[in-house]
C-alpha cells in the first residue's frame, strides 16, 4: 500500500519537473497550453478505470455493515486520523510554492524546485522506505515520531530567519508526512478488517476533508494576518500535533483492550464490532 501511494509523489515529482522546464523553454504566457497536455493523462487513464479489474474487499456477506461500523468507536479514531493525514500534508504541499517566493524571497524555479518538488520526492522515499521495512517496525510507533517531526518542520519553516532553513523545513515535511495517509489506511485494515469497501471510502473522505481544510486554514490565517504565510504555516502545525496525540491514545487503547483480551475478559466469541474494539 505504501509502495502504491509512492507513485503519487513521484506523478507531483514529473509535473513540477515538467511543468517548470516547459515554463523555461516557452514562457509562462502558454500556461493554457501545458494545461491541456497534462490533461491527456487523466484522459488516457479513463480508458484504463473502465478496464480495470476491481477485487472485493472481504467475502461476501462477511463486511460489517455501514450502521454497525459507525458504531465503532475506533473507526473513528481512524478518520480523526486520516483528516489530520490529509491536512498534514496538503497544508505544505499545496502552500509551499508560494511560501517559499513571498516568505523566502526565493525566484520561482528555486521555489518550485526547493519546495513542492523536494517535499514530493521526500514523501515518496519515505513511502518506498516503509514499504520495504513495513514488516519489520511498529507501524504506530513510527507514525508517532513521523507526526513529531512533521510538527518541527513546520515549526522550522514558519519560524526560521533563514531561507535556507526555512526550504529545508518544507522539504523534509515531505519524508514526515510520507506515511501518514497509507500508515493510517493500513491500520484501519488492521483494526476493524470487516469494514470493508464502506470504511475505504469514508477513509479517502476523511483525507480529501483534510487536503481541503487543511490549506484552506493556511489561507485564511495567513490572510487575517496581512498574507503572511509563515504564521499560516504556524496556525498548521496544529495538525502534525493532533495526529500524535490521536495516535499516542490509540496506542493506549489497543493496549488495554488487549489486556482485557489476555485476561479472558469475553467467556464467548466477540461479535465483529466487539472485535474490531479489541485489535
Amino acid at each position: 500500500m505504501s509502495l502504491l501511494h509512492s507513485f503519487y509523489c513521484w506523478g507531483a515529482v514529473a509535473v513540477i519537473l515538467g511543468s517548470t522546464l516547459f515554463f523555461a523553454v516557452f514562457g509562462i504566457k502558454y500556461w493554457k497550453i501545458m494545461t491541456l497536455l497534462w490533461a491527456l493523462i487523466p484522459l488516457y487513464n479513463v480508458l484504463n478505470f473502465i478496464s480495470c479489474p476491481i477485487e472485493k474487499l472481504v467475502e461476501d456477506g462477511k463486511s460489517m455493515p455501514i450502521r454497525q461500523l459507525l458504531g465503532v468507536p475506533v473507526f473513528w479514531m481512524m478518520i480523526f486520523l486520516m483528516i489530520c493525514a490529509g491536512s498534514s500534508e496538503a497544508a505544505m504541499s499545496q502552500w509551499a510554492s508560494a511560501f517559499t517566493e513571498s516568505a523566502l524571497k526565493v525566484s520561482k524555479l528555486i521555489g518550485d524546485l526547493a519546495g513542492p518538488c523536494l517535499f514530493a520526492a521526500f514523501m515518496g522515499t519515505a513511502r518506498m522506505l516503509y514499504g520495504k521495512m513495513s514488516e519489520k517496525v511498529n507501524l504506530i510507533k513510527i507514525m508517532f515520531l513521523c507526526g513529531l517531526l512533521a510538527a518541527v518542520c513546520y515549526l522550522l519553516a514558519s519560524l526560521a530567519s533563514s531561507a535556507t532553513l526555512g526550504l529545508l523545513g518544507c522539504s523534509l515535511c515531505g519524508l514526515a508526512v510520507g506515511i501518514m495517509w497509507p500508515g493510517t489506511i493500513r491500520l484501519s485494515s488492521r483494526k476493524c478488517p470487516a469494514g470493508g469497501t464502506a470504511m475505504f471510502a469514508f477513509l479517502a473522505l476523511a483525507g480529501d476533508l483534510g487536503a481541503t481544510a487543511g490549506p484552506a486554514i493556511v489561507g485564511n490565517v495567513a490572510e487575517l494576518v496581512g498574507e503572511d504565510l509563515k504564521n499560516g504555516l504556524l496556525a498548521a502545525t496544529i495538525f502534525p500535533i493532533c495526529m500524535t496525540l490521536g495516535l499516542f491514545f490509540l496506542y493506549r487503547y489497543s493496549r488495554r483492550k488487549n489486556e482485557l483480551r489476555s485476561i479472558g475478559t469475553f467467556a464467548t466469541r466477540p461479535s465483529p464490532a466487539e472485535d474490531a474494539l479489541l485489535r
